[in-house]
């Protein structure tokens, strides 16, 4: 007898694509968001590429590097899906619109990225497995529970605007809720997962903990979009991750704790939604709605195409200070005009189609929930910031790795339909094909190929 190693395994390996399957994604985020240093908003925009910039670039320039090395840039094999092609209508779109952007540099460089991106997520989607995809979704969130450490034990200076609230590094509070909501509803979604613990990683416990945590850095960054949308995906997600048990919970736990929360802590919660600003900042929600107004005028003189990428970047700064749509529905208009917004509206509704489709499926259905309910979070909480529709950000690489995702669980496959309310006869399954329990000791029929004729 041979022994391999001496702690042998118990049960084999689960499938896995590679080790990019989980760190291209991750080094993609971080290298995008993460910062050692602080620049001004026109510097991010006109000034000279530094170390950051640059390392950067090199990151998803690496990234590319390695996906061309070992794959190729084959034509598809298979037929390509609506979703897949919507994606790559929305990110080739998207980059086209550098050619005519008055910021070309930043054009440029972002579009280049938003296609990497998107190269990354195509090749998650024809060849990761869910065990790959759950496998980054646990790093993802032991990253973000490890920078919340980081956040408390160095603070980083901060600016005047956000001296009060909670980050890391030199991470926006707004870019770090992000982080954090994406992180709850993961978290949330491994730990609901009763029925199937094998799904899970980690001990429950230590989701629970991972939990408390992250909500409660959530709240301290004052990130009210993030904070809202958190809540919104929270209830999607266990409304369609659990089936319709899911919904009679939601009901009544949501009721009751809804109520107790605005009893017991109505006067935090104002605090919380108030920030300590003036009737008057609440009421243009920070500037934005005057900015909203100057963008629909920057819309309305390029509607069919845009102003090119990066453009509402750098377009806001001379009048209000401010950088970007603040709003990713805005941020498409002005960027990429009615023809760039329809195929982003046409991406979000198709990949809700999608994940309502494979909820069906009771295999399938928790981490149909989950990505919904992440898809729920970023379409909330991008009422107040761009990143949806903006490329080389944490919302938009999660975007495409939900559709990664999504294509990754149809190539698996699941068990069949599950409808709502199946007739009686349908439920009962035909005597010749019903097959006989894998403890049962009745051998298989000698009809079926491959059955062995022995008794």
């Amino acid at each position: 007898m041979t022994v391999k190693g001496i702690f042998p395994r118990r049960t084999p390996p689960a499938p896995s694509a590679g080790w990019w399957a989980v760190a291209l994604p991750l080094a993609l985020m971080l290298a995008s968001d993460y910062k050692l240093r602080s620049r001004e908003v026109d510097q991010a925009v006109g000034g000279s590429a530094d170390l950051t910039v640059l390392v950067e670039i090199a990151v998803y320039g690496a990234a590319a590097l390695y996906l061309v090395y070992k794959f190729g840039l084959r034509p598809p094999t298979r037929r390509t899906t609506g979703l897949l092609f919507a994606g790559w209508v929305f990110c080739g779109y998207v980059a086209f619109t550098a050619l005519w952007s008055p910021f070309n540099p930043l054009g440029v460089v972002r579009g280049t990225q938003l296609l990497i991106t998107m190269l990354l997520a195509h090749t998650l989607a024809t060849r990761a497995t869910l065990g790959d995809l759950r496998k980054l979704a646990h790093v993802f969130i032991a990253i973000v529970v490890v920078s919340v450490a980081i956040g408390v034990a160095h603070p980083f200076p901060r600016t005047r605007n956000t001296e009060a609230r909670f980050n890391w590094l030199y991470v926006h509070p707004v870019q770090a809720g992000i982080y954090l909501g994406i992180a709850v509803l993961l978290t949330a979604g491994y730990l609901i997962r009763w029925t199937t613990p094998r799904d899970r990683m980690w001990h429950p416990l230590l989701y629970i903990g991972a939990l408390a945590v992250l909500s409660g850095a959530l709240v301290a960054t004052g990130t009210r979009g993030a904070a809202l949308g958190c809540a919104a995906g929270l209830v999607l997600l266990l409304t369609t991750a659990r089936g319709p048990k899911g919904r009679v919970d939601v009901l009544v736990l949501g009721a009751a704790v809804a109520v107790l929360g605005v009893l017991a802590f109505s006067d935090k919660i104002l605090a919380f939604v108030a920030r300590g600003e003036s009737a008057e900042t609440l009421s243009s929600l920070n500037s934005r709605t005057d900015l909203w107004s100057l963008a629909m005028k920057a819309y309305a003189e390029q509607p069919l195409f845009g102003n090119g990428l990066g453009a509402s970047r750098g377009m806001f700064l001379d009048e209000m200070g401010l950088g970007g749509g603040h709003n990713a529905f805005v941020n498409a208009l002005v960027d990429n005009g009615t023809v760039g917004t329809a195929a982003f509206v046409t991406l979000l509704l198709t990949l809700a189609f999608v994940l309502l489709t494979l909820a069906r499926h009771r295999t399938l259905r928790a981490d149909a929930g989950m990505l919904f309910g992440i898809l729920a979070f970023f379409l909330v909480d991008s009422i107040t910031t761009e990143g949806l529709a903006a490329p080389a950000n944490v919302s938009n690489i999660w975007m495409l790795l939900i559709i990664a995702w999504a294509e990754t669980m149809r190539r698996q496959g699941g068990d069949p339909l599950d409808p709502i309310d199946p007739p009686a006869e349908a439920r009962a399954e035909a005597p010749e094909t019903r097959r006989a329990p894998e403890w049962s000791a009745v051998p298989a029929p000698a009809h079926v190929e491959g059955a062995s004729q022995q008794p």
